[in-house]
């Protein structure tokens, strides 16, 4: 028996759907958007972006700190949306995460924050729901409208000033800024401080940051995703195997590939739980119960594993949020959404750091490529 390879066995889930997953490059921009007709052929429909905010019902915002790089994005859903959460890293900084959980009350969330600042930029999530309740948005209790905005948070403390992190300021103007246009990519939001490539300490670190990405069906399904990378592992090309961004060399010239090295016995440097973190968010527009957002959040963490290595250490929080804002009326396959939350995930990793611009002493994917 051969063995089905990942984009096949994609493929034949979305066929089962009613649509087929392609890639298609239009510049620098990754679409698919594509479908089968009764022939069984595919046929193309380049989309104009690939971002979260394809997802119908989201907007995002950032705020990038002027004075260090750090800074927060803001994932909103004004008309609220399901959502479930998954963590994998063992050294997370989150907020209402516990809320998330399927037997528990609250149904649905006005926003997701995304943060740097460590444990501090958990602040911001109080600036978004300041935002929310000046538009009267929120869970109503009766006597007050309280908006629901769970939270994750990176380590970037050891980019620049660490006394500089976003707060809850940050968090409100990161909503005064967003919108349903494709977000930027790269050094901005919470991707602003984010690195990867520590296993062997920061000297031989790269810059990375945030990175977007989306999945349509013609069925009028669309999945997306965004992150924030800021693994201590290595970020790999899942369609070339290759790594693209991580641990450099010890004269800082080329990458190491921190998992070959490990195995032919380079010792690691000490590392403090917590330095690191990969947060995202991965949104359908299709119809999920708690439940099911929770299982297409584990899912995601599919992308992760093929994009970055080694992803969930001891010293990385991990953590993925599912939304479901239900705008296009569908009905979820939820092992297709899943399984679609998985590959926007891994585009939306490989984007953040080509998006990067270098600073000194952290050089980028662009420049060492």
């Amino acid at each position: 028996m051969t063995r089905s390879t990942r984009r096949e066995i994609l493929r034949g889930a979305a066929t089962a759907a009613g649509a087929a997953i392609i890639n298609r490059h239009v510049g620098n921009v990754t679409t698919s958007r594509v479908f089968a007709d009764d022939s069984g052929s595919y046929r193309f429909n380049a989309a104009e972006t690939s971002a979260i905010t394809d997802v119908g019902g989201v907007k995002v915002g950032h705020f990038t700190d002027s004075r260090r790089p750090t800074g927060c994005t803001v994932i909103l859903v004004e008309e609220s949306a399901v959502a479930g959460v998954d963590v994998r890293g063992a050294a997370p900084g989150t907020r209402e995460t516990d809320l998330l959980d399927p037997v528990n009350t609250v149904q649905a969330v006005h926003a997701v924050v995304l943060a740097g600042g460590s444990a501090f930029g958990l602040d911001t999530a109080t600036g978004v729901m300041r935002y929310l309740e000046e538009r009267g948005i929120g869970y109503n209790v009766g006597v007050a409208k309280v908006p629901i905005v769970p939270a994750a948070i990176l380590f970037d403390l050891g980019v620049g000033d660490p006394k500089i992190r976003p707060d809850a300021e940050a968090g409100y103007k990161a909503c005064k800024a967003a919108s349903a246009n494709a977000p930027a990519e790269g050094n901005v939001g919470a991707g602003a401080g984010a690195t990867v490539g520590k296993l062997f300490g920061m000297s031989r670190a790269m810059k990375s940051g945030i990175g977007t990405s989306s999945i349509k069906l013609e069925s009028g399904v669309t999945v997306g995703a965004i992150v924030a990378v800021n693994a201590v592992g290595d970020v790999f090309d899942p369609s070339t195997g290759k790594p693209i961004a991580g641990a450099r060399t010890k004269d800082g010239k080329s990458l190491v590939n921190s998992m070959a090295a490990i195995l032919k016995g380079e010792p690691l440097p000490p590392m403090l739980a917590g330095t690191a973190t990969t947060i995202g968010v991965v949104a359908t527009d299709a119809v999920l119960t708690k439940a099911q957002a929770t299982k297409v959040a584990q899912m995601a963490h599919d992308g992760l594993a093929r994009a970055i290595n080694p992803v969930h250490t001891a010293a990385d929080g991990d953590t993925i949020f599912a939304l479901a804002t239900g705008k296009s009326s569908k009905p979820a396959n939820v092992t297709l959404i899943g399984a679609l939350a998985a590959e926007a995930m891994s585009r939306a990793v490989v984007r953040a750091v080509r998006a990067a611009r270098g600073i000194p002493g952290l050089p980028s994917a662009s420049e060492m490529n």
